[in-house]
């Protein structure tokens, strides 16, 4: 059901990339009809030439708003026809790109492909980054909606990269939410969130309220599929405000059937069969295939809950049909799930079982492993790539500036040399000795200025490093939740995250499943590059566990963990190379059963009726091959898991060992375990935002001069 508003950005995207400027004040049907009728005016007054083929591809467009797909088809062709013999080439990308525009909208996928990727290569032909920038972004709507999601991902960041150069704000902001829907697509809603409020953002900041339904409907999605179905209505509601004022039908429809889900979700089924019907006969009214077969996939699957099967059979084959000769991937997962758990529930097995293992087979290939990485690999080559694009550019123009500098410096050297030639022919023996002293003194020059290239080579590879390690932070930060997303789990709650170096070898990790809340820190072996990488295994396996496994209990979350960092670093070789690991404190917040769960290395604080209790954790952490390591079987491998029983006020510390190692105060000691403790017990009243910058200013005052020895984490948590 998740799938059902994904057109949202597909509205947004027609508008910009059709010169959306030139219609979106323009919401009522009244006002659609006066423009088209002045632009029928025109066209017979038109000589056969360049602006006639202009007011056939606006036609295109006008009638494709008011949903008349066959006569906007009609005035695209005659204005693709016009513009080949004039070889009109804006004319022949516009024309093809609305006619693609139209069969997109009737969900004719193959057809909308083919017209955008001719678009795009006579924008390409003729340079028009803003075409190339508008054909990648509806070919990349294409690819996500059969389900290529690497595709998809490939377009936007393409589209991406040229509304950067061009500084387009309003195309990076529907580029952004675009990338958002990808992510929500392969259930990542943390990265689907960041991009939809970034993309949110720049629409409020630009006035964009097409953008702006678009961004708050997405996020709504969400919060819905991650069961916050509160903040998923708030969202809703504010986007459906927005489409009502803009008079965008099709908008309107994609948010009532999403306002539906959450009704059903939360078992309100009377408001969700009616919001679904309403969006029903909407979609019907401007002929989206797509959302008509998703609201009947929606009313079948309600029906089935409520017992009416003989409906939910009847609605469920429709969706089946027109998702099938539409090849909508995506949403053919969700029907054959609801027909299957349709047929089972009827006592029909054998057919139950057939639709069930076509929606794991589905299932395989939208959500496969290979997708997911391909996923971050568009993400970091899109990222290298205009890393790569300005350093180039650099070199390029030091390049220009040394060979200018060269040309001068042979200029100069050959005119003191034939200075050099008329002073020997004129005057010869005489000034024999000054000929000599001059060309000591060019070797000494020579001398000098080869020591200050020397000098100059060795900055720029130093320059070099730091700015490849740069961008690996930039790399590593984007992977780490960001504290503001945490708080939207915990309200009480902050993050000291403060790395030895430009990377860190902490890092911290949270997720939320179902009424349940996982939150870790983890202090990998190192810091600085090394312990990065360890970080970005650490991340990725939690995520596994986390999010794809929905494992929830802390000890078998570890046990996993260590499995995983021992297979991927290959210890259990002889001669394995890497004897790395990572000591951790991970808790789960379960506030359905009121208790709270840990397991890890490094101790868990609990601070209670002003009374401290320390948790500890257990001897071995995850990992490594040292001598306790040695001792235990890293593939038998199990961990303590501590159950403890919420109270009011609670609250709890996490943290890596590099805040009380940090050496500094007059006599150049460690902070110590002792200080930590007192310092939570003194401030345990204060707000957790007060306690972080107390937190902070300690540590800052005592490390004084001293250098920071190691990366430091500490999260602390009123529950």
């Amino acid at each position: 059901m998740k799938k059902c508003c994904l057109f949202i950005i597909l509205n947004i995207v027609f508008l910009i990339c059709n010169l959306f400027c030139s219609a979106q004040n323009r919401n009522t049907s009244g006002e659609l009809n006066r423009t088209i009728d002045s632009l029928l005016v025109l066209l017979k007054n038109d000589k056969p030439d360049t602006n006639k083929v202009i007011h056939l591809y606006q036609l295109t467009r006008e009638f494709q708003l008011t949903g008349d797909y066959q006569k906007g088809l009609n005035y695209g062709t005659e204005a693709l026809d016009l513009a080949i013999i004039l070889d009109f080439k804006k004319g022949m990308a516009q024309s093809t790109n609305n006619n693609g525009n139209i069969y997109l909208k009737q969900a004719d996928y193959y057809h909308a492909l083919d017209y955008y990727r001719k678009a795009l290569n006579i924008d390409k032909e003729v340079r028009n980054k803003k075409g190339i920038a508008a054909r990648s972004c509806n070919i990349g709507i294409v690819y996500k909606e059969l389900g290529n999601y690497p595709k998809a991902l490939d377009y936007y960041f393409e589209a991406l990269k040229m509304d950067e150069e061009l500084r387009d704000k309003g195309g990076i902001a529907t580029d952004i939410g675009n990338i958002g829907l990808v992510y929500s697509e392969q259930d990542n809603y943390p990265k689907a969130l960041n991009y939809y409020f970034k993309a949110l953002k720049m629409a409020e900041e630009l006035g964009y309220k097409n953008g702006i339904a678009a961004d708050l409907g997405n996020i709504g999605i969400v919060y819905g599929n991650i069961g916050d179905h509160t903040k998923a209505l708030v969202y809703f509601f504010k986007a459906l405000k927005n489409a009502e004022e803009l008079g965008d039908k099709s908008l309107i429809a994609i948010l009532l059937g999403n306002i539906g889900n959450v009704y059903l979700n939360q078992g309100n089924y009377s408001k969700a069969l009616n919001h679904y019907f309403k969006a029903l006969k909407m979609k019907e009214k401007i002929c989206d295939k797509n959302g008509i077969a998703n609201t009947l996939g929606n009313i079948g699957s309600l029906y089935t809950k409520t017992g009416k099967f003989k409906e939910a059979g009847k609605y469920l084959i429709r969706a089946y049909a027109i998702d099938d000769s539409i090849h909508a991937m995506d949403n053919l997962l969700q029907i054959e799930d609801h027909l299957s758990r349709l047929y089972d529930t009827i006592g029909e097995h054998k057919l139950a079982l057939i639709h069930y293992k076509k929606s794991i087979a589905l299932k395989d290939t939208l959500f496969s492993q290979e997708n997911k990485k391909q996923l971050i690999r568009k993400e970091m080559n899109y990222e290298f790539d205009k890393k790569e694009s300005a350093t180039k550019t650099e070199n390029d123009k030091q390049q220009a500036v040394a060979m200018a500098e060269s040309n001068k410096q042979k200029i100069i050297i050959w005119s003191v040399i034939c200075g050099l030639l008329l002073v020997i022919v004129f005057a010869g023996f005489v000034f024999r000795s000054l000929r000599i002293t001059r060309k000591q003194k060019q070797i000494i020059e020579l001398q000098k200025n080869e020591v200050s290239i020397q000098k100059e080579i060795v900055e720029r590879q130093k320059e070099k490093i730091v700015d490849s390690i740069t961008y690996a932070q930039r790399i590593q930060q984007s992977i780490l939740i960001e504290e503001s997303e945490v708080q939207s789990y915990l309200s009480e709650c902050f993050i000291y995250f403060q790395p030895k170096d430009i990377v860190s070898g902490d890092f911290y990790w949270c997720s939320k499943i179902d009424d349940k809340i996982i939150i870790a820190a983890v202090d990998c072996t190192g810091h600085g590059v090394p312990g990065a990488f360890m970080s970005m295994i650490g991340n990725t396996l939690l995520n596994q566990i986390v999010n794809e496994k929905r494992i929830t209990k802390p000890s078998e979350i570890l046990r996993l963990l260590n499995l995983g960092v021992y297979e991927v670093l290959h210890q259990q070789k002889v001669d394995a190379l890497s004897d790395d690991g990572m000591d951790t404190a991970l808790c789960c917040i379960d506030y359905k059963n009121n208790e709270l769960q840990y397991a890890g290395q490094n101790p868990l604080y609990l601070l209670s009726n002003d009374q401290m209790e320390v948790i500890k954790g257990d001897i071995y952490g995850i990992g490594g091959r040292g001598a306790i390591a040695k001792l235990h079987n890293q593939l038998k491998k199990e961990f303590a898991n501590h159950v403890i029983p919420i109270k009011k006020n609670m609250s709890i510390y996490l943290f890596s060992d590099g805040y009380m190692d940090q050496f500094g105060g007059d006599k150049r000691k460690k902070f110590g375990t002792q200080k930590f403790k007192e310092l939570l017990l003194n401030n345990r009243h204060r707000s957790m935002q007060n306690q972080k910058e107390l937190i902070k200013s300690a540590h800052i005052e005592w490390k004084g001069s001293s250098p920071q020895i190691d990366d430091i984490l500490v999260i602390g948590i009123r529950i």
